[in-house]
C-alpha cells in the first residue's frame, strides 16, 4: 500500500485588474474615512471632498462587500466595517429626532441665496406669501435685486428691511413681517453677514443672524472660511433665543460647522430628519449637498422644515417653522 500526497493547490494571485479596480479605491477611502473620523478638514481639496461623505460612505460599503465577495476576507472586511462605521454618522439625519416641547411662538423662517441678483424676485415672494413667511435671510442681495425685490411687492408682505446690498455675492439682508432693532454679534466677514432683534408680539423676541461665510474650497478663503465658522456667536440663553440662518458653505460633515452647532444650536434640517436633503447646486452636478441651514436654539421645537427649487438661483430656498421657547 503507497502513501499518497494530497497536492495543495496555491492561493489565486490578485490580479492587476483587481489591485486597479478594488484595492486602490480602498485604501484612498480608508484614508477619506480616517480624515472624516478624526475630524480633520485641511485644505480645500478635504473640504470638498468631506462634504461628499454620504456618497462615499455608500462607494465603501460597496467596496467592502465586493471585498468579501472576492474572498478577500480581512481587508474587505476592514472596508467594510470603516464605511458603516462613517455612514453611521449620517443615518440620524434621515430620522426625526425627539424634541423637547417649546411653548413660545412660532415663527416661520426662510433663507435664500440669490446667486448675485440672479434668482427670480417674482417667484421668491410668490413663496413667501404661499408659505405665509415672516422673517427671509437673503445672501447675494445686489443693489438690482433690491430693485426686483421692491417691484415684486415684497414690501407687501415683509414690510420691514435690513438690507445691505452690495454688487456680487457680498451683499445680504433680512426681510420681516416684524419690526428689527439692528444688533452686532459678529464681527465683519468677507459678505454681509447683518443680524436684528425680531419685535415679535409677546415677551419673546429672537435675535437673527445672516450667515454668509466665504466659499472654502476656494484657495484664498480656506483659512477664512475657518476663522469665519468659528467667529459665529454661541446661542444666547440668558438674554433672547438666537438663530443662524443663510449659506455656511459647510455640511454637517465639516467638523467646523459641528462645532458651531454644539454652541448652543440644533440644525432644524436634522431635527426634521432632513438633514441629506441637499440645497446646492440646484442641478445634478457637483454632487447635489446641504450647505444652506438653518440653526435654532437648541431649546426650540422644529415644527416644519422644506426645501424649494428657486427659479434663477444656484441654490434651493429652506423654510423652518420654528417654535421658540
Amino acid at each position: 500500500m503507497t502513501a499518497t500526497t494530497e497536492r495543495v493547490r496555491p492561493r489565486p494571485r490578485v490580479k492587476t485588474w483587481v489591485v486597479v479596480l478594488w484595492v486602490v479605491p480602498s485604501v484612498v477611502f480608508l484614508a477619506f474615512a480616517a480624515l472624516r473620523l478624526l475630524g480633520v478638514t485641511g485644505n480645500r481639496f478635504i473640504i470638498a471632498t468631506m462634504a461628499l461623505t454620504p456618497y462615499i460612505g455608500v462607494v465603501g460599503l460597496a467596496l467592502g462587500v465586493i471585498g468579501l465577495l472576492m474572498r478577500r476576507w480581512i481587508f474587505g472586511g476592514i472596508v467594510l466595517s470603516i464605511a458603516m462605521i462613517t455612514s453611521a454618522a449620517v443615518v440620524p439625519r434621515i430620522v426625526t429626532n425627539d424634541q423637547a416641547k417649546a411653548y413660545g411662538p412660532v415663527l416661520t423662517v426662510m433663507t435664500a441665496n440669490l446667486y448675485v441678483g440672479r434668482a427670480d424676485a417674482s417667484a421668491l415672494v410668490s413663496m413667501v406669501q404661499k408659505y405665509n413667511v415672516e422673517v427671509l435671510s437673503l445672501q447675494e442681495l445686489s443693489p438690482a435685486m433690491v430693485q426686483d425685490l421692491d417691484r415684486a411687492g415684497i414690501d407687501r408682505v415683509l414690510p420691514y428691511r435690513l438690507f445691505e446690498a452690495e454688487p456680487g455675492a457680498s451683499g445680504s439682508g433680512l426681510a420681516s413681517k416684524y419690526p428689527l432693532r439692528q444688533t452686532q454679534i459678529a464681527d465683519p466677514a468677507t459678505f454681509a453677514q447683518p443680524s436684528a432683534i425680531i419685535d415679535l408680539p409677546g415677551v419673546v423676541d429672537p435675535e437673527l443672524m445672516v450667515v454668509h461665510t466665504a466659499p472654502g474650497v476656494e484657495p484664498q478663503w480656506t483659512a477664512t472660511w475657518r476663522s469665519e465658522l468659528a467667529e459665529l456667536p454661541s446661542a444666547d440663553f440668558k438674554e433672547r433665543p438666537r438663530m443662524l440662518v443663510g449659506d455656511f458653505n459647510a455640511t454637517l460633515d465639516h467638523p467646523d460647522l459641528r462645532d458651531v452647532i454644539s454652541r448652543g444650536y440644533a440644525d432644524a434640517a436634522e431635527r426634521r430628519g432632513a438633514g441629506m436633503t441637499p440645497t446646492w447646486p440646484a442641478g445634478i452636478w457637483p454632487p447635489p449637498v446641504a450647505i444652506d441651514h438653518v440653526l435654532v436654539d437648541a431649546r426650540s421645537e422644529v415644527v416644519d422644515y422644506q426645501v424649494f427649487d428657486l427659479p434663477g438661483s444656484d441654490h434651493r430656498a429652506v423654510l423652518t417653522q420654528v417654535n421658540l421657547p
